[in-house]
C-alpha cells in the first residue's frame, strides 16, 4: 500500500511523549515544586520544542492530576492533593494485584531472577539513602509482572496514576519506613516461584497499601475538599 501522506509523525509524537515525560519527572522529583506556575515559553527554551507539544503534555498532565490549569489564567504545578492520591492507591494497587494474577501462571525462571535482581538494588539503594535509584529499582521490581502480563489497560491505567503516587514513595523512600518494602518484595517473589497466583496477587496489593499510612499522615495538612 502507499505511504500515507504527511510528513514528521513520528517526530511529532516523539516530542509530545519526550515532553509529557520530561515535565512529569520533574514534577515527581520536586525540580518543579507544588505551586510553581508553569509558563509556556520557559518550557520551550527549556525542552527545546514549540508550544503545541508543551500545551498537549500540560493537558495529559492535568488530567493525571499532577498540574492545574485555569482558561486564560495560569498553569500551576498541583499541590499533593492526598484524595486524588488515596484514589490512584486504591486502582494502582489493584492493577498491581491484576498484573500479578495474569503473569504468574507463565512467569519465567528468569523474570523472577530479574525481580530478585531488582529487589536487591533496591535494597542497596535504601542503604544508600539514593531515592532516585530506589524509585528505579521498585519500577523495575514491579515491572517485570506488569510487562509479563501483556496487559495493554493495566498498562495505560498505571502510566495514569503511578506519577501521583510517585510524590507521596519519594517520601517513604527517603525513610526508614520504606526498608519494609524489601521484604514485601522478597514475599511477593516467595509466593511467586510457588506458584501460588491468589497469594502472590494479595501480596502484590498489600505492598502498595502501605502508601496509605504516609497518605493518612499528611491528610490535616493537605486534603482537598
Amino acid at each position: 500500500m502507499p505511504v500515507p501522506q504527511g510528513r514528521g509523525l513520528a517526530a511529532k509524537s516523539l516530542l509530545r511523549e519526550n515532553a509529557y515525560r520530561m515535565i512529569r519527572d520533574a514534577i515527581v522529583d520536586g525540580t518543579l515544586a507544588p505551586g510553581e506556575r508553569l509558563v509556556d515559553g520557559d518550557l520551550v527554551a527549556w525542552l527545546g520544542v514549540s508550544r503545541t507539544p508543551i500545551r498537549e503534555a500540560l493537558a495529559r498532565l492535568e488530567q493525571a492530576g499532577l498540574v492545574q490549569t485555569k482558561p486564560g489564567r495560569s498553569t500551576i504545578v498541583s499541590p499533593l492533593d492526598v484524595r486524588a492520591a488515596r484514589n490512584a492507591q486504591s486502582v494502582t494497587g489493584a492493577m498491581h494485584e491484576l498484573a500479578v494474577r495474569e503473569a504468574l501462571p507463565h512467569l519465567s525462571a528468569a523474570e523472577l531472577d530479574a525481580m530478585r535482581d531488582a529487589n536487591s538494588r533496591f535494597a542497596d539503594a535504601l542503604r544508600r539513602g539514593d531515592v532516585e535509584a530506589a524509585l528505579a529499582a521498585d519500577d523495575d521490581f514491579h515491572g517485570v509482572t506488569v510487562t509479563a502480563c501483556a496487559n495493554q489497560a493495566v498498562l495505560r491505567v498505571l502510566e495514569q496514576f503511578t506519577p501521583v503516587l510517585r510524590r507521596v514513595e519519594r517520601l517513604r523512600f527517603s525513610s526508614l519506613s520504606g526498608r519494609g518494602s524489601v521484604a514485601q518484595h522478597e514475599r511477593i517473589i516467595a509466593l511467586c516461584a510457588e506458584g501460588d497466583v491468589e497469594g502472590a496477587a494479595a501480596a502484590a496489593r498489600a505492598n502498595w497499601q502501605t502508601l496509605v499510612p504516609l497518605l493518612d499522615a499528611a491528610a490535616p495538612d493537605t486534603e482537598h475538599g
